[in-house]
C-alpha cells in the first residue's frame, strides 16, 4: 500500500474488519515500526535506528476506536493535561494547551472535572481526542470515530473533524463506514487482505469499487441511488451528489422532518 497525507487534508482508510486498518495507523503514529518498506513523517524516515522517534509521535496523535483504552486518570482536566505536561508544559502555559484543547474538541468545560469513565460515548470521544490535541499535533488519526456513536454523535464529530482539518491539521480517519468516506474525504486508501487496492479521490475510488466488489465493504445505496440517476440521463457527480444527499438528510433530521 501506498499513501500520502498532508495538513489540512483528509483521508479515509476504508475496509473490511482485519484488513489492516488498526496496523496501519499505529505505523503512522509510530506505536509500529516497519519491518519493511517505509514510513515518513514530514521527510524524517521511521526506523529503529531513528533517534527522534518520541518528537515524531508527537507529530501525528492517534485517538483510539475504544476511548476509555486511552484513559488513565480521575479527571477530565488531567487527562487532557498529561500529554503537554509530559513535553515539560507547565504553568499557565499548561492551562492555555488545555483550554485550547477544549474548545479544538467541542468539549464542555463544565466537565473538566468530571470522571472520564462517567462520560456518555460521546463525551468521552471528545475527551479522548482533546487528550490528543493538547500536544498540538500535525496531523490527527482517528481509529473508527463513529464506532458507537447515534446519529447526533456522527454528525457532530463529522462537523468536528471538518473543523480541525480547517485549522490546518491533516485528518486521517479510519473507518468502514463507506459511505461517510465518500461524502467527506479528499482522498480514500481502500484495503483487503492486508494491502491496498485503490487510493484515490472520492469520485475514483466510488467508481472503481462498482466495478470492483471489495470483500467486506458495502457500496452505500445513496451511491446506487445516483448510479440509477445517472443511467437516467442525470450528469450527477457520484460523491459530491452522496455530500449534497447526507447534508440534506441531516438538515431534515434537525428540522425534525
Amino acid at each position: 500500500m501506498s499513501l500520502a497525507v498532508e495538513r489540512g487534508e483528509w483521508v479515509s482508510i476504508v475496509g473490511h474488519t482485519g484488513s489492516g486498518k488498526s496496523t496501519l495507523a499505529q505505523h503512522l503514529n509510530v506505536l509500529l515500526i516497519p519491518q519493511s518498506g517505509a514510513v515518513e513523517i514530514d521527510g524524517v524516515a521511521v526506523d529503529q535506528r531513528a533517534k527522534n522517534l518520541r518528537e515524531l509521535r508527537r507529530k501525528v496523535g492517534l485517538v483510539f476506536q475504544y476511548p476509555e483504552q486511552q484513559f488513565f486518570a480521575e479527571t477530565v482536566r488531567e487527562e487532557i493535561a498529561f500529554a503537554p505536561s509530559n513535553w515539560g508544559v507547565k504553568g499557565s502555559e499548561l492551562d492555555e494547551c488545555v483550554n485550547e484543547a477544549v474548545m479544538s474538541s467541542g468539549l464542555d468545560p463544565s466537565l473538566l472535572d468530571s470522571n472520564p469513565f462517567a462520560l456518555s460515548g460521546g463525551q468521552r470521544r471528545r475527551v479522548a481526542l482533546a487528550s490528543v490535541i493538547a500536544m498540538r499535533p500535525d496531523y490527527l488519526v482517528l481509529d473508527e470515530p463513529t464506532a458507537g456513536l447515534d446519529a447526533a454523535g456522527i454528525r457532530e464529530l463529522t462537523q468536528l473533524m471538518t473543523k480541525i482539518r480547517g485549522e490546518g491539521l491533516g485528518v486521517v480517519q479510519v473507518t468502514h463506514d463507506l459511505q461517510s468516506a465518500l461524502a467527506h474525504s479528499d482522498r480514500i486508501l481502500v484495503l483487503e487482505n492486508g494491502s491496498g487496492v485503490t487510493y484515490g479521490d472520492a469520485e475514483s475510488v466510488a467508481a472503481y469499487l462498482l466495478d470492483n466488489p471489495v470483500q467486506g465493504l458495502v457500496i452505500p445505496p445513496l451511491v446506487k441511488f445516483i448510479v440509477g440517476l445517472r443511467e437516467r440521463g442525470l450528469d450527477l457527480p457520484l460523491t459530491s451528489g452522496v455530500g449534497r444527499i447526507v447534508d440534506s438528510l441531516e438538515e431534515s433530521r434537525r428540522c425534525g422532518s
